[in-house]
């Protein structure tokens, strides 16, 4: 082969290689965002259930989501690797606020488990923020949602 056509070669298949990648991130990302919407629709318990569903399909055992009223601001119980989490869902169409993080951490204490957290679809307002890393409660938004699906789909 001469070296003009290595090179040609070498064009094509970087060609190829970029087309595929480009694509791939293409369809991840519409992935995604009809992901989104479709949890942005959810209904409160409906999405309650997904992130159980999604905890379980991620290594989380013995998860349980709770009754309706009277759970303190749970609404799963679940554990992992031996560490036991209480987290409050929210499916809002905004920042979730410190009010969340406060009921997970109550909840977490009622139900004594080691970990608080609290899952949501959106993301957190900053006082929100602030409030979770005094009471050290973890804070899972949408992108920790679309970890663990990526994860539970094989992508991540």
């Amino acid at each position: 082969m001469t070296g003009n056509m290595i090179g040609i070669i070498a064009v094509i298949f970087t060609g190829a290689v970029i087309v595929t990648v480009a694509g791939i991130m293409l369809c991840r990302r519409f992935r995604r965002n009809a992901r989104a919407q479709e949890l942005d629709n959810m209904e409160g318990l409906e999405f309650e259930y997904y992130c159980a569903d999604l905890l379980a399909a991620n290594g989380f055992i013995e998860v349980e989501v709770t009754k309706g009223s009277g759970d303190y601001g749970i609404d799963i119980l679940a554990e992992k690797d031996g560490v036991t989490y209480a987290i409050q869902c929210k499916r809002y169409t905004g920042l979730v606020g410190v009010k969340a993080v406060q009921e997970a951490y109550a909840g977490r204490d009622y139900y004594d488990r080691m970990v608080g957290a609290v899952m949501t679809n959106q993301y957190f307002t900053k006082p929100a923020a602030e409030a979770a890393g005094k009471l050290k409660i973890l804070m899972w938004d949408r992108d920790y949602i679309e970890f663990l699906e990526d994860n539970q789909n094989g992508c991540g």
